[in-house]
This record gives structure tokens, sequence and C-alpha cells, in this order.
């Protein structure tokens, strides 16, 4: 039985060594060589005493990325992986959060690294190259255990503060193997990765490939504006699975793309984070028949998605597409506002899937992940999602709504509160309102400001 995640990577590497693990369309990183760089990058920060403790990884997205995502585990650490472009306020944020004294910085984003001022600034060309100490690994494998955390993923947060999920191995791989039993990958599987690697949603692509020995493709995100060049991409690299956003998607089926060339390997379109318009999911339907479609459900707290639906029957007109059921050794339930499980009410999970809570946020861990209020015999803690689910006639999950003011944009999950607690920051701004635009599909802010003192 597996226990650490890096078993998947050392498999894989040892049957494979040459095959390529992960691609931007330019450069790759082999099996082989990943499980070097990221064995070396371990050695070098176990070497110096830094264990069980956060590793801040600020590069763009890039095969070689892993490697430092990797190494902090050889380490016995934990990684937190930093989009560059975040306003540097929130950088800091994250990284006071966790206490990161380390951070590893590709060249390209090593100034801006320097200015976060870390204990530690290492640059990952000069760390990677490191001799492995194989007596250290070996050493600090034998006491990592299954419920050691492997990443911490930050989410946006209602008072202005964003949270961070802590998800462990025992997590991660109870979700790898049940995502592969229900979607079927194989060593066959060529990903065509989408959502930026800060997210807990690579996993879907990251973790298949590790276990089977399959291929990801990291699609520039610039092709996502231009819907022929994305699809002349997938093309090219003849990729077969894709698990993108709604919004993704549709830039390819509302743009018109279709009416100038279609994916031509696509076997697999797992979907989710968003509704899938009704005229946009016939048309992906329609121009890929050959393709087996997935609605996925599930949030960052529960590691990953938790709920799946095979499209294997025609939906009436209007008829929501259902998240269908859980995933294996996961239970998803309803409970209605008194506590007692509904058909329609609040989705719960249970299961090893769910995560540790949110780092040094004991109060708001507290408020979601409680005792299952259908166990009053022993301790077992579920997760309360927010959103508003039910079944239908034929007994699927169906999403319905939130039941705060939390939303899912452009894939991202945004809390309305924590807009306005940042505009309310700005000087002279004395009240802030933030609202969806849902039929526009837009955010609005409107603010209100200090009166201005008389002369």
């Amino acid at each position: 039985m597996r226990k650490n995640i890096l078993q998947y990577l050392e498999d894989s590497a040892a049957r494979l060594p040459e095959k390529t693990a992960f691609s931007d369309g330019k450069e790759n990183i082999s099996f082989g060589e990943l499980g070097r760089a990221s064995r070396a990058i371990g050695s070098y920060l176990a070497a110096r005493g830094i264990r069980r403790e956060a590793v801040a990884v600020f590069m763009d997205k890039h095969p070689r990325t892993l490697a430092a995502f990797f190494g902090a585990i050889y380490a016995g650490c934990f990684y937190v992986c930093i989009d560059s472009a975040m306003p540097e306020e929130r950088i800091k944020t994250i990284l006071n959060n966790v206490g990161a004294r380390v951070i590893i910085s590709d060249a390209k984003n090593y100034k801006k690294a320097a200015a976060l001022g870390a204990e530690w600034l290492l640059e990952y060309d000069d760390i990677a190259q490191t001799d492995i100490d194989e007596a250290l690994l070996v050493s600090i494998r034998a006491r990592q255990i299954d419920t050691d955390p492997i990443y911490v993923v930050f989410t946006s947060g209602s008072t202005g503060v964003p949270k961070g999920v802590v998800a462990c191995h025992r997590s991660v791989i109870d979700y790898t193997e049940a995502l592969c039993e229900a979607l079927e990958f194989s060593e066959d599987t060529v990903f065509g990765n989408q959502t930026p690697l800060y997210f807990d949603a690579p996993l879907k692509e990251i973790m298949p490939t590790l276990k089977y020995g399959a291929t990801t493709y990291f699609i520039p995100k610039s092709l996502f504006m231009f819907p022929v060049k994305l699809v002349e991409y997938l093309n090219t690299h003849r990729i077969n699975t894709i698990c993108w956003v709604v919004s993704a998607l549709t830039q390819i089926s509302a743009l018109g793309a279709f009416e100038v060339c279609r994916p031509e390997h696509l076997r697999l379109v797992a979907f989710g984070s968003e509704v899938f318009p009704e005229k946009d999911y016939k048309l992906w339907r329609e121009n890929i028949p050959e393709a087996t479609f997935y609605n996925l459900y599930g949030p960052t707290e529960a590691t990953g998605m938790s709920c799946y639906w095979c499209a294997d029957r025609e939906l009436s007109e209007g008829e929501s597409i259902p998240i269908g059921k859980p995933f294996n050794n996961t239970d998803v339930f309803l409970l209605d506002e008194s506590g007692k499980e509904s058909d329609e009410g609040e989705i719960c999970i249970r299961g090893t899937c769910i995560t540790m809570g949110y780092y040094k946020n004991p109060e708001k861990t507290a408020e979601v992940f409680v005792q299952n209020p259908l166990n009053g015999a022993y301790g077992e803690l579920i997760y309360r999602t927010g959103d508003i689910g039910r079944r239908n006639e034929y007994g699927e999950l169906v999403f319905v709504t939130r039941k705060d003011s939390q939303i899912k944009h452009m894939g991202h999950r945004i809390e309305l509160g924590e807009i306005e607690a940042s505009a309310l920051k700005c000087r002279n701004v004395r009240k802030s309102c933030c609202v969806y635009d849902a039929e526009h599909k837009r955010i609005a802010l409107s603010t209100r400001e200090m009166p201005r003192r008389r002369s």
C-alpha cells in the first residue's frame, strides 16, 4: 500500500526513465530527469536542516517546476506554489502565514523573489544539480507517514485574508486512485493541462501522469485567447484528454473554432468548476461525438474533485448537467437547515479525501470541518461545502447554488467579501459593495468615498 506520493514518481521513473513526463511543447522533462532533479533538490534542502516546513516555489509554470514541488516533499517538507503575477501584498501575506524561510525561484523571477525577504532564496538551476544523498533521503522517508502535509493551496477568504488548505499524502493518494478508477486513465493518456500550478486542480493531470507513466502538456496560457491556435496545439501534440474549467472550453465553442478545425485526438473531456452553458455543451458533444464527457465536482478542501457524472444519456431541454455520484471511498450527502439528511440541502463530504483544514486558522477550520451531525457515536469530521444541491429523478446529485457570497469566475473560487475588504484598504474609501453580474459574467464593485473636508 502506498503511503507517499513519491512512490508514483519512483515507479514510473524506474519503468519509463526516458519517456516525457511533462512538457510545455518546447521543453520537456522525462520521468528519469524529474526523479533525479527532485531528489537533488530534496538533498540540498535536507542537508541544511530544512524539514517539516513550508518551501515556497516562485517559478513560472514549467515542467521543471514540478521538480521543486517534489524536491520539497523529498526533504520532508511541503510546498506552497506562488503565482508571480499576484500582488506583492498578497504574496507576502501568504508567505507570512506559512512562515516560509525558503523560496525556490527560477532565474526569471529571482529579482522579484529577492524583494520578499526570505531567509533562504535558492535558484532552481543551482540546487537541481546537487549531489544526491541517498542515505539522507532514505532516513527522511523512514519517518514520513501518510498524514504528513505535502502542499498548502490558498483560496479566497471572506475577510480579505486568503485561506491555506493543507493536504496530506493520504488524501492525495486516495483522490488519485479514485479519479483514475472513475475516468480510466492509462499510460497512453496524453493530458492537456489548462489550470495554473498554484491551484489544486492540476492534480487531475499531475498525479495520474506519475501513476501510469502518462504525459502532460502545459498549454501556454496565451493560446486560450486564440481558440483556433489552441485546437491546433491539441492536434499537434496528439492530446487525447483534457480536464478544463468550463470557461476554457467555451472559448473554443463560443468563438467559432469548431467551424475552422476540431480536436482530432480528444477521447475524454472532463469539465467542472462552473456551470456549462447548454448551447456550448451541445456544440462540444456534436463536434466530438467519439469523446466521453464527464462533469466533475469538488472543493479544494476535499483535495480535488469528489463527484463525477459520465454523459451517458441525453439531457432534456433546460436540464442541469448533474454532478452525479461520489468517487470511490467518498461519501456525499445533503443536510437541510435542521441538520438532517435530505434530498435537497448543503452538500457535505466525508472520507479520507478530506484535507487537514486551514493552515494556522483554527477558527475558520472549525466552521466548516465539523463533526458529522448524523453520527453521535464517535468523532468523524466532515466538510460542509457551502454549496446547495439536490437529487434528480435518477438519484444523481445536481448543484443548485451557493449559500453565501462565494462565486466561481473563470475557474477561480472568489469570496466577494475579500474584494470588498481590499477596497476598504484604499485611501478615502468608506464603504464598498461587490456583486456578481451573472448575466454578463462579470464582477462589479461599487465604493463610497469619505466626505471631503471643507476648507
